[in-house]
């Protein structure tokens, strides 16, 4: 059973009153009322396990995160493949708002291919942890820093915006950290980027670390966070909180291993933090569209419980929460539906369902019953409900056939000439024939 609004057209109580979810008067460098995405469904994405796009499909992705409003389209590195470059090439040339960007190790090779392909900006990344300076390149943070400069102001030479980015930031040392950051500061790169490349930050560490690091730059900071800890969007939303400025998110999550912050359950989060920030940015109602379309490509299913536009996201089931959402919505709901092109359902087919969802569901079937009568046949479909699962034809032939039992006249028997009518069942004329 849909529903759009509430019952009886009650305001919304948070319109009334502060938002609790939003920023914390002490975070006074937050960003969450003015946040960018940095959507990577066409790089990171591409990591995914079951990822090919072909070059008609990333144009198409690409489209569809432009219309849904995103900053950056970030994309796969041209010097992965020649392949690669063509399609960094192709999109670069489609003339959308948002801003292209591609993605590269942290090596002059790949940077004077990545500016040849037209892009906006050019997003370079090393690691520093001891992991990965030992068993990925092999080099010390003194050649880092070498290296980083002589990047950075070649992109810069062709002016393009350029980010920084250590890899493996929260294994990596602070002091390592802090230094590289402070280099790249200083000759003038656009974003410096924190990476919990392998996802095993949690939120009290993002919220430190992008704290001390805005006392030391004074660029935009952007957070990558995979989600192998399940924390992806706790420790987004936390950096924003300190001051960073820029997440990377993908459709649907997908990337290396379990992925990185997902687009639509980012949007969730923020949109209860500032409506009208994500409102007046994102065409939220091209959420689903876009994720069905990304995941049919990847061969997947969208998650039953998938922020917002899981199937039963918006689906109330138990009694005394659909009493409530028949009344006022945001009793049980922190999202509105509407806003995202969906709408609520109350689940009255189940031994949970109470009787004002059936009294809801007998209105819709322009039914005329009164609330005792609603009650007495909520309890038979409970009482089927503790039998089997049951299904809305279950439930409407239950109505239905109760309504039909209290609703036809019974008929009066057929009297001899000479016997009485009883007098509960005579008609008004055989009362007035008789007077």
């Amino acid at each position: 059973m849909s529903l759009n609004g509430a019952a009886n057209g009650t305001e919304n109580i948070a319109q009334t009153k502060p938002n609790p979810y939003g920023p914390h008067p002490s975070d006074f460098l937050s960003n969450v009322s003015s946040f960018q995405l940095i959507e990577s469904t066409l790089r990171e994405g591409e990591q995914f396990a079951n990822a090919f796009f072909d070059t008609a499909k990333k144009i198409e992705i690409a489209k569809a995160l432009d219309e849904f409003g995103v900053d950056y389209i970030e994309l796969t590195s041209p010097a992965a493949s020649e392949q690669s470059r063509k399609d960094c090439e192709a999109i670069a040339k489609l003339g959308l708002k948002a801003k292209i960007l591609t993605h590269i190790r942290c090596h002059m090779d790949d940077a004077r291919i990545a500016v040849e392909t037209g892009v906006d900006g050019v997003d370079v990344v090393i690691g520093t942890s001891q992991f990965l300076r030992q068993y990925s390149h092999g080099k010390d943070m003194t050649y880092v820093a070498k290296s980083a400069v002589e990047v950075i102001e070649y992109v810069k030479s062709h002016g393009i915006e350029i980010r920084f980015s250590s890899e493996d930031s929260f294994r990596s040392d602070l002091v390592d950290l802090l230094n590289i950051y402070r280099t790249v500061n200083d000759i003038g790169v656009n974003r410096v980027g924190i990476a919990d490349t392998v996802g095993c930050a949690n939120p009290r560490q993002v919220y430190e670390l992008v704290r001390t690091l805005k006392s030391v730059v004074s660029c935009d900071i952007e957070c990558h966070f995979h989600n192998d800890t399940g924390c992806a969007v706790a420790n987004a939303y936390t950096a924003l909180e300190a001051g960073a400025k820029l997440i990377d998110v993908s459709v649907l999550g997908i990337g290396e291993r379990n992925g990185i912050t997902p687009l639509g359950a980012l949007m969730a989060r923020m949109i209860a933090a500032d409506r009208d920030y994500v409102l007046s940015k994102y065409n939220l109602k091209k959420l689903r569209d876009l994720e069905i379309l990304v995941a049919e490509a990847v061969q997947v299913n969208i998650p039953f419980n998938n922020p917002i536009t899981g199937f039963c996201a918006f689906t109330h089931k138990a009694g005394i929460h659909a009493k409530a959402i028949l009344a006022n919505p945001s009793t049980y709901e922190i999202l509105k539906p509407e806003d995202f092109g969906l709408t609520r359902y109350i689940h009255f087919a189940n031994r949970l369902t109470g009787w004002n969802a059936i009294k809801s569901r007998v209105d819709q079937l322009n039914l005329d019953l009164t609330d005792t009568q609603v009650k007495e046949v909520t309890q038979k479909i409970k009482a089927l409900g503790d039998i089997r699962a049951l299904n809305i034809d279950d439930v409407d032939s239950i109505i239905r056939d109760y309504h039909a039992k209290v609703s036809t006249p019974r008929q009066a028997p057929v009297a001899s000439e000479n016997s009485e009518i009883p007098e509960t069942l005579e008609q008004p004329e055989a009362k007035r024939q008789k007077n």
